[in-house]
């Protein structure tokens, strides 16, 4: 088992910056990857980023790539995603995720892939 809680969100201006948190605890030593995704009223979840967890490598969504960073402290069993010049279409729960089951995928991108999620954050961007 692998238990995952966020911290972090909260209501920001547009052009504001968050960084959410992700503690991650339990098995951690089998985790193959984390990621982050977010789900917005009314849409699918949406992947954000992950990152593979034995090299540190990160893959990020085109429409994520230079906004968001994904980052871990592996001190503080914690994994990051900072967050630059929101706009109001972030406004969405964010979840962070783990994998355990290796996949033949170097980066796991699909909800599916991930057997843990945390409780989820709400972020709120107003214009």
């Amino acid at each position: 088992q692998v238990q995952l809680v966020e911290s972090g969100g909260g209501l920001v201006q547009a052009g504001g910056s968050l960084r959410l948190s992700c503690a991650h605890s339990g098995r951690t030593f089998s985790i193959s990857a984390m990621g982050w995704f977010r789900q917005a009223p009314g849409k699918d979840r949406e992947f954000i980023t992950t990152i593979n967890w034995s090299s540190g490598n990160t893959y990020y969504a085109d429409s994520k790539k230079g906004r968001f960073t994904i980052s871990r402290d592996n001190a503080k069993n914690t994994v990051y995603l900072q967050m630059n010049s929101l706009k109001p279409e972030d406004t969405a729960v964010y979840y962070c995720a783990a994998a355990i089951a290796k996949s033949r995928d170097y980066y796991y991108t699909l909800s599916g892939q991930y057997e843990y999620w945390g409780q989820g954050t709400q972020v709120t961007v107003s214009s």
